[in-house]
């Protein structure tokens, strides 16, 4: 199990390293990085400047190299007295390992570098401050999708053919083929405008509020409801379909034939015996679901003014912040890899056959 478990790790490793190359090399090919924090104020003296202070004026292979050092969380440095102050009061807090030559080994946090646009706010500091957000909405959102999903899956299973089973394939199929934005703009307007006086709800509105004096902010619970449902259709009606087609195929395995033939009711073969082996294509597609609802918040949270990392992102987009956008990649990135490793245990864990492959 420990040798399964170091493979994914590794794999992991290798994966993350190929998204850091990639994001790296497409975004510096769009254009000149320190133009682009200038914006229209640039001149001759300030680019130079802001190419000397990052290393834009280096190779792009030597400026991958810096990007990479700066990510790692054990980074080499000059041990100059010069590159300290540089280190303390422009990069990062730091802990030293050791040296060797002139080099010096510190132990940081990765440092996703400064926002172009936010008067050299740490990329760190600002998704700090969105992403808990997008992570209660995409965790709401799953939570309705398991629920309900696996609910309706079995008892759409259950009642195979019935009337109650084709109501829900169609529903099923509804939530997966309308897009997420337009879902999003309909519930936005019917539920938060038009049945406003009967809801409570607001079209828009995010998780915390300031109060009208602008001396405090408040958790409005309420305004998670709308974009939580809204981003949890898709998922729910894969989940519905995946959990109805696996547990009627458990239903006619042989073993499931014997416990019946026990005199085991119905309740008690599904719940002990067919749910835990149904489940190992539905743990999966959560998985996959969870992760890329972090990134694919985005049109919700914009919709919904949800203050979000999606919300960010669109922002960054429009002001070519880079760092923000390069910053939020990989962080989406990282966090689908270590969601990913953790359902891979889980599988593993559910079926031990898994390990053997």
């Amino acid at each position: 199990m420990i040798g399964y478990v170091l493979n994914k790790i590794f794999y992991g490793f290798l994966t993350l390293f190929g998204v850091v190359t990639v994001i790296f090399f497409l975004f510096n090919l769009l254009g000149d990085p320190s133009r682009m924090m200038l914006d229209q104020r640039q001149d001759s003296a300030q680019l130079k400047s802001i190419q000397k202070k990052y290393g834009f004026d280096k190779p792009l292979s030597t400026q991958f190299f810096y990007y990479l050092n700066d990510l790692s969380p054990v980074s080499i440095h000059s041990s100059s007295i010069e590159n300290y102050t540089y280190l303390a009061e422009n990069k990062y807090s730091y802990q030293r390992l050791f040296s060797i030559n002139d080099k010096i080994f510190v132990l940081k946090f990765p440092y996703l570098r400064d926002s172009f646009q936010k008067s050299g706010k740490k990329v760190s500091e600002i998704i700090s401050e969105t992403l808990p957000n997008t992570a209660v909405l995409a965790l709401s959102s799953i939570v309705i999708a398991i629920f309900f999903g696996i609910t309706l899956g079995v008892l759409s299973a259950v009642y195979k053919d019935s009337f109650f089973d084709r109501i829900i394939a169609i529903v099923s199929t509804f939530g997966m083929s309308i897009p997420s934005f337009f879902s999003a703009i309909l519930f936005a307007w019917l539920f938060g405008f038009v049945l406003q006086d009967y809801t409570g709800l607001e079209m828009t509105g995010s998780l915390y509020e300031v109060d009208d004096f602008g001396e405090g902010s408040s958790i409005k619970l309420k305004n998670l409801l709308l974009p939580a449902i809204v981003l949890g259709i898709r998922p729910l009606a894969v989940i519905i379909q995946l959990m109805r087609n696996s547990l009627l195929e458990v239903l006619n395995q042989d073993y499931i034939r014997t416990a019946k033939a026990k005199g085991l009711t119905t309740y008690n073969v599904i719940s002990k015996h067919a749910i835990k082996n149904a489940l190992n294509p539905v743990i999966t597609a959560i998985s996959g679901w969870f992760a890329s609802m972090l990134a694919g918040a985005v049109f919700i949270e914009y919709i919904f003014n949800w203050n979000g990392l999606g919300k960010e992102i669109v922002n960054a987009l429009n002001t070519l912040d880079l760092p923000i956008i390069m910053g939020s990649v990989l962080v989406i990135a990282t966090l689908f890899i270590i969601i990913n490793i953790l359902v891979d245990i889980i599988y593993s864990w559910l079926d031990p056959r898994i390990r053997l492959n």
